[in-house]
């Protein structure tokens, strides 16, 4: 199944915000959330609750995209992008109880207007990812990322400025 929002308004689609010229490939899981005008999201992905992805935004392959991201216009995230949003995950409570919403604290993850992510990335919660910033593939970004700087790494370091 592929879904092609173009020259239709904005609708919502199975829950799911969904802007004009989206398109949406097969096998992907996404969930009252939004999507906005002229985006891509490819095979296999997830986009979960309260997650934001704006305009002329591509989502490659396999990508983890979990509540609490916002993801602004004109993003590229590469395939298998993993994104978390609870510092401490834990199944369980001392107690040996399962979880639930109230047991533990979800952390806003941003990744700015026109920053580029590489395959295989993983994006601790809790971090901005600046505006035209590029993270190299295979890095585990722990922190912030300035705007127009590549980094890369495990952590992902600064590596050099971008020309904007």
């Amino acid at each position: 199944m592929q879904i092609v929002t173009e020259n239709s308004p904005k609708r919502s689609l199975n829950n799911v915000q969904v802007g004009e010229g989206v398109k949406i490939y097969d096998f992907v899981n996404a969930y009252h959330c939004s999507i906005d005008d002229g985006s891509k999201v490819g095979t296999f992905v997830e986009i979960q609750k309260g997650a934001t992805i704006g305009k002329n935004c591509k989502i490659s392959s396999h990508s983890f995209i979990c509540e609490g991201v916002h993801i602004e216009d004109n993003v590229f995230l590469g395939h298998n992008v993993t994104f978390i949003n609870d510092r401490f995950p834990r199944a369980t409570n001392p107690d040996g109880s399962i979880q639930t919403d109230a047991d533990w604290t979800m952390e806003e993850t941003w990744v700015k207007t026109g920053a580029s992510i590489g395959s295989s990335v993983t994006i601790l919660c809790g971090v901005t990812i600046g505006e035209g910033a590029i993270v190299g593939a295979g890095s585990v970004v722990t922190k912030d990322v300035a705007p127009y700087t590549i980094v890369a790494g495990n952590p992902a370091k600064f590596l050099k400025e971008v020309t904007k």
